[in-house]
């Protein structure tokens, strides 16, 4: 099992085993909702479905109650959205973007959310792939449908409630994957209000990245994890829109470091209630 990242040549040697296989493309662009699906069009993976990060793996953001851009959809809902992809309890999912993971963590992290550990991103993505001359296609396959089942979750989420009441009180620590100028609250194109979390760290999930676009090694990632986060398990993980983070969960997963938690609203459910603190 697979539950954190493979590699090319990995995953080429479990596609021709008899493990139940669901290879899933994540690509996405934020400003551009289209772009992960003409991407995908333009040619994938032999095997994958296009899984969108807006609609598939996140709840419509005008509900009653501003949750964030891509608020998490209940887990009943994601569970159907993933057996429609062909998903089961024994099935084997590999995720993989075009952005060194950054999207194909987010489905990395919600599987693990309901409770199913095999599940792993594909290490260098899209390009290690081609780069190791290995080819792509516009053939669409048709899923099966899976009857993948809710678990316990093997990961942790906290609330803006959750970080209200305890921001103040030392037990916790915000760590904060987008880029540093951002987090100082510049160049903010994406949410209304520049700044971060009062108290937050910042930890751009690229550095988790070498320049090839696949992980650090593991022993890398711990050292330098460790250098700035004692305690791994009092830490909760935060973005702009609770995607990347999960970038900075899947390092920590890969380093041994488990136990952090993802804090889903992150900036942008954060920023918009002008009654919360800002920093810069």
């Amino acid at each position: 099992m697979f539950s954190t990242l493979i590699s090319v040549t990995q995953l080429q040697a479990l596609s021709s085993s008899a493990t139940p296989l669901v290879l899933l493309d994540c690509r996405h662009e934020l400003l551009n909702p289209r772009a992960g699906a003409d991407a995908y069009a333009q040619g994938h993976l032999p095997g994958a479905l296009f899984v969108d990060i807006d609609t598939q793996l996140s709840a419509p953001k005008d509900g009653p109650v501003f949750r964030g851009r891509h608020p998490l959809p209940s887990k009943e809902q994601f569970i159907q959205t993933m057996r429609a992809l062909g998903i089961s309890d024994q099935t084997q999912v590999i995720a993989y973007d075009a952005h060194g993971g950054m999207f194909a963590a987010r489905l990395w992290w919600m599987l693990r959310w309901v409770g199913h550990a095999a599940v792993a991103v594909l290490d260098g993505g899209l390009a290690a792939w081609q780069n190791a001359g290995l080819p792509l296609t516009t053939d669409v396959p048709v899923a099966a449908t899976g009857s993948l089942n809710l678990k316990p979750a093997l990961t942790a989420q906290v609330d803006v409630g959750f970080l209200v009441t305890n921001l103040s009180t030392g037990a916790l620590q915000v760590v904060d994957a987008r880029a540093p100028d951002r987090f100082r609250g510049q160049n903010e194109t994406i949410d209304p209000v520049g700044g971060h979390i009062p108290g937050a760290i910042n930890r751009f999930f690229k550095d988790n990245l070498q320049a090839d676009g696949s992980f650090k090694p593991a022993e890398q990632l711990r050292a330098e994890w460790q250098a700035i986060l004692p305690a791994i398990t009092s830490a909760v993980m935060q973005c702009g829109s609770g995607v990347t983070a999960c970038h900075n969960l899947l390092a920590l997963e890969h380093a041994g470091l488990p136990g952090a938690a993802l804090y889903p609203g992150s900036w942008s459910e954060w920023c918009a209630d002008p009654s919360r603190p800002v920093a810069t």
